[in-house]
């Protein structure tokens, strides 16, 4: 018994494989800049994670120490006893951090104790590495987060 396939067994036609690449492009124009948006995002994310995350290390230091950090010491002084300027009597085994991170950018963070907008200003200068700018050069400063 030789049965025979009920399927129909036609192809898609110069046209309907046309449609299909127009609304793909179509996708693509309106998908592709918005992941290409997505690395600066992350970048900035990361950067909010790792000002919060040196600011608590800061606070963890001035529960120690009674202060924070002179701008001079700076954020070395998270990872190793300071020694000069005030030192701190107390001083955690191991430092608070086994290393100050670059920011996403790979530009250093900016510390400056006593700060203009608290006890200290911690900032990232973004994508530029100068302070201000707009979208992905626009700074992210302690005092600003949310």
């Amino acid at each position: 018994m030789n049965k025979k396939s009920s399927f129909n067994q036609r192809g898609f036609t110069l046209i309907e494989i046309m449609v299909v690449v127009v609304i793909l492009g179509i996708l693509a124009g309106l998908v592709v800049p918005k992941l290409l948006e997505r690395p600066d995002e992350a970048r900035r994310v990361k950067a909010t994670v790792q000002l919060r995350s040196i600011g608590e290390a800061l606070d963890l230091y001035k529960l120690d120490s009674g202060f924070y950090p002179s701008t001079e010491q700076g954020l070395q002084a998270l990872v190793s006893k300071p020694e000069n300027g005030r030192i701190p009597k107390k001083y955690r085994d191991g430092g608070y951090f086994r290393s100050i991170p670059l920011d996403p950018w790979e530009g250093p963070y900016i510390y400056l104790s006593p700060g203009v907008h608290d006890d200290y200003d911690l900032a990232s200068y973004g994508a530029d590495g100068e302070p201000g700018g707009e979208k992905k050069d626009e700074d992210i400063e302690s005092w600003n987060l949310q």
